[in-house]
């Protein structure tokens, strides 16, 4: 059995991770929960059969020795805890956004000796997103996309103190929200190469965004446009793909099945009905632990979101068009994504 633990003892564990978990339980075992909340992580398991509860990171994994760490807690603890874990020896799948920075995402990478890191991406392993990828040569050059993140939250959302912060939450909409769509845009799309962008707070009382525009160009010369935010009351995620020989759209909220999807070509009849979810990812990460190989969305898979958000956050501040070549170490937005210092 793989043993698994869970750090961080909120909605995002409940809802998603332990669900993919039961759907595991004939090869993966929670074996132990982490949260600085005692009540709290006592509370989660008693509600769902955990064992072992932690109020310490470190304390957990000497004494359980996890195999796996889900990490759930909020982005400023990531890339901490997922070097914690790594170095200890597990693997860790670490919840959107991954962390805050790219300079972050590489410590990570660095860290990765006796293990890996992925990162959740759910809506590339749903059969939709997969039968696209597989036809898309047949349906000749990607043209024009759309990619459009139109959610709501509401001001009290707000109120949890690391939410709306650059120092806590690392970015806006752009990095907590639009984030998947945007990712499952360039699953389909390849690397972008040029991205000219505005953000703007418009009515959320945060320190960060609450909406952003971007035009990008991929190295294919695709085009597309991008809209996140997170003030809008009729709430749809969309994403237009537009080929020479046909238009493929989506339209769903927070996860997607084969009916979201719609095409006119006679190639689009996916063989089967898989939903975007952790589920579907978590099962492709365990048959990767199985083999000792590099699972989905680590490495430079892992890295391709936050380096596009990276860039329009740059495009957005300096007022200039970004390329992805740029974003090099010595680049402000490498290290932080308002360009300024950690404090």
């Amino acid at each position: 059995m793989i043993r698994v633990a869970i750090v961080g003892a909120g909605g995002i564990a409940s809802a998603c991770h332990l669900p993919a978990l039961r759907a595991q339980a004939h090869r993966a075992e929670v074996v132990a929960a982490v949260d600085v909340d005692e009540e709290r992580v006592k509370a989660f398991c008693v509600e769902h059969g955990i064992r072992g509860a932690y109020t310490s990171l470190a304390d957990m994994l000497d004494s359980e020795r996890p195999n796996l760490v889900h990490i759930c807690t909020p982005p400023h603890l990531h890339a901490v805890q997922a070097v914690e874990c790594l170095r200890a020896g597990a693997w860790v799948w670490i919840e959107k956004p991954v962390c805050r920075s790219l300079a972050e995402y590489d410590l990570i990478s660095a860290a990765e000796l006796d293990g890996f890191a992925s990162v959740v991406s759910q809506h590339r392993f749903g059969s939709g997103a997969r039968h696209l990828r597989e036809i898309a040569p047949e349906l000749g050059r990607a043209l024009v996309a759309l990619c459009v993140t139109a959610w709501y939250r509401d001001h009290a959302y707000f109120e949890v103190p690391w939410r709306g912060r650059w120092e806590t939450e690392g970015g806006g909409p752009t990095m907590g929200h639009g984030i998947h769509q945007m990712d499952l845009m360039l699953a389909l799309l390849g690397d972008w190469a040029e991205v000219r962008a505005m953000t703007g707070t418009l009515d959320r009382r945060v320190e960060t965004e609450d909406v952003s525009m971007a035009m990008v160009r991929f190295e294919s010369g695709a085009m597309a446009s991008v809209l996140n935010s997170v003030l809008s009351p009729r709430e749809e995620s969309y994403l237009r793909f537009d080929f020479t020989g046909a238009t493929v759209e989506l339209r769903h909220l927070y996860g997607y099945r084969n009916a979201d999807w719609t095409s006119a070509s006679p190639l689009w009849r996916p063989a089967q009905d898989v939903p975007s979810s952790h589920e579907a990812q978590l099962a492709e990460l365990l048959d990767a632990f199985e083999r000792g190989e590099a699972p989905p969305m680590s490495g430079p898979e892992g890295r391709q979101a936050l380096e596009l958000i990276t860039g329009l956050y740059a495009a957005a501040f300096t007022g200039t068009p970004v390329f992805r070549g740029e974003l090099t170490v010595d680049h402000p937005f490498y290290h932080r994504m308002d360009g300024k210092t950690w404090s």
